[in-house]
């Protein structure tokens, strides 16, 4: 026998404005259309429309009772002990693949065969651009800087 869980919501009170909707009678039944499609979209079923009392205090001494409009929705209850937490499996240490002895491109081996130090070689200082570098460098080396000058 399934079980049922219950919800209840107030009506609406007044209607909503939407396009092409037009008249009070309209807006308020799209109001409820509205409030229906999207309790419907969670999986709620209507079931009926109460209009029960309430009794409510206005100042200090005096209670009025009002009648409220609600609209009652049911679903079947899920059953929370299939969806309830349960451990996983610790995971299984897989254990480390051999290593070579030989192995070249090993972490130890790594810089043995390393083509380029990060230092510049002496030969390349010996190429025409270089000269020419190292003649501006001492060019503005012996003049003096006169910023002051300039202003």
């Amino acid at each position: 026998m399934p079980k049922y869980e219950y919800k209840v919501v107030p009506a609406p009170a007044k209607g909503l404005k939407a396009r092409g909707v037009r008249g009070h009678e309209a807006r308020f039944a799209y109001a409820l259309q509205d409030l229906m499609n999207r309790m419907g979209a969670d999986g709620w079923e209507y079931q009926r429309a109460e209009t029960l009392p309430s009794e409510e205090r206005h100042g200090l001494t005096t209670v009025t009772t009002t009648y409220r409009n609600v609209l009652v929705f049911r679903r079947i209850a899920s059953d929370t002990e299939d969806y309830a937490p349960r451990l996983l499996e610790p995971p299984v240490a897989t254990p480390p693949p051999p290593q070579e002895e030989d192995d070249e491109d090993g972490p130890d081996n790594f810089f043995a065969h390393a083509s380029d130090n990060g230092v510049e070689d002496t030969a390349d200082m010996d190429s025409p651009a270089a000269a020419l570098l190292r003649a501006r460098a001492s060019q503005s080396a012996l003049k003096p800087a006169d910023t002051d000058a300039e202003d």
